[in-house]
C-alpha cells in the first residue's frame, strides 16, 4: 500500500510540475493551467500526509 500511494503522489507531483511549466505556453488558458498544476502538486503532497500517516498503525 505505500509503494502504491508514493509511486502515485510522485506521479501527480511530476505532472503537476509539468502542467505548471508548459503553463506559458497555453493560450488564453495560463492562469487556469498554472492553477491546475499547484492543484496537482497540493494532492501528491496531501497523499502522504493523510494516507501513508493513517496506513503506519
Amino acid at each position: 500500500m505505500n509503494v502504491v500511494a508514493t509511486v502515485i503522489a510522485m506521479a501527480f507531483f511530476v505532472f503537476g510540475m509539468w502542467v505548471m511549466s508548459i503553463a506559458p505556453e497555453v493560450a488564453g488558458f495560463e492562469a487556469a493551467t498554472f492553477f491546475s498544476g499547484i492543484i496537482a502538486v497540493a494532492l501528491a503532497l496531501a497523499i502522504p500526509f493523510h494516507v501513508l500517516g493513517r496506513a503506519d498503525d
